[in-house]
């Protein structure tokens, strides 16, 4: 304990000595797990709603105003022959289609001298990936957006764990006397590089936990005004990854970013 305490200590003494560094590589990792953040809540809402919206895909099928009840019967015929693909399936009477109309905009529909709609199926395949035109262009943008979370997720932790390797090698350079001395009175070599392991540990958690309460005050204030202005009545089911997982999540990268920025740093600039 007495140890851990020491090189705790050296660790905050080496970052008060060179603060403009480990500022700066707090702050930088501050930006990357704060957008970090942002990303994971974007993509897991991206990916909820992908889903939300594969359950609701579906294909009308309209007919023609002099249709005959023997053709509906067979486009009926074939849909209950199909099952294997077809999910669910529904035929609407121009009179229903109507009275949807008129529930829905009725000032669209209360002067009408006769009813306009045809008769249709609406149709709920299996797979959204079926029904090609609409499917095509949603899964789409759900697997664009996908692939640029990740990639910016990528980017984002290589700049983190380079700037906390950069900031332990500039500790190191500035303390290369003090290690030559330590080194000299017998200090082995995992207390000489305690220190500077704790060192990229804390500028990694500070710069986490910091992206944490920015990312709780967004949630808190900016939210609420944004989701006043969207309608989510008929997507509740739409939703991102909880803020106390994501938390976790944020402090844990930043954990992983400093000691792997350290360990890199380590390795190849302090040679013990």
């Amino acid at each position: 304990m007495t140890r851990f305490k020491l090189v705790t200590s050296e660790a905050l003494r080496s970052m008060g000595a060179n603060i403009s560094t480990s500022f700066a590589a707090a702050t930088t990792v501050l930006i990357g797990m704060f957008l970090l953040g942002m990303l994971i809540a974007l993509g897991t809402w991206v990916v909820s709603w992908s889903d939300h919206v594969k359950e609701q895909l579906q294909v009308k099928v309209f007919f023609v105003d002099d249709v005959k009840d023997k053709q509906i019967n067979a486009v009926g015929s074939y849909l209950r022959a199909n099952t294997d693909k077809i999910k669910d399936y529904k035929f609407i009477s121009r009179a229903e289609a109507l009275q949807r109309m008129q529930k829905r905009y009725p000032e669209l529909t209360r002067d009408l001298p006769t009813n306009p709609l045809p008769a249709s199926y609406e149709i709920t395949p299996r797979h959204a990936e079926e029904v090609k035109q609409l499917s095509k262009r949603i899964l789409q943008v759900a697997r664009v957006i996908e692939v640029v979370f990740v990639v910016a997720v990528l980017i984002l932790l290589i700049a983190s764990v380079l700037l906390i390797a950069n900031t332990i090698r500039l500790s190191i350079f500035a303390r290369r006397r003090e290690i030559e001395v330590m080194k000299l009175v017998g200090a082995t070599n995992w207390f000489v590089r305690g220190p500077f392991m704790v060192e990229g540990l804390l500028c990694g958690l500070l710069g986490a936990f910091a992206a944490v309460v920015l990312l709780f005050l967004g949630k808190e204030i900016a939210l609420p005004a944004i989701l006043g202005h969207i309608d989510t009545t008929s997507s509740n089911d739409v939703r991102a990854l909880g803020f106390t997982l994501t938390a976790l999540i944020l402090l844990a990268v930043g954990l992983v970013v400093g000691a792997v920025g350290s360990t890199f740093t380590l390795r190849r600039y302090l040679k013990v």
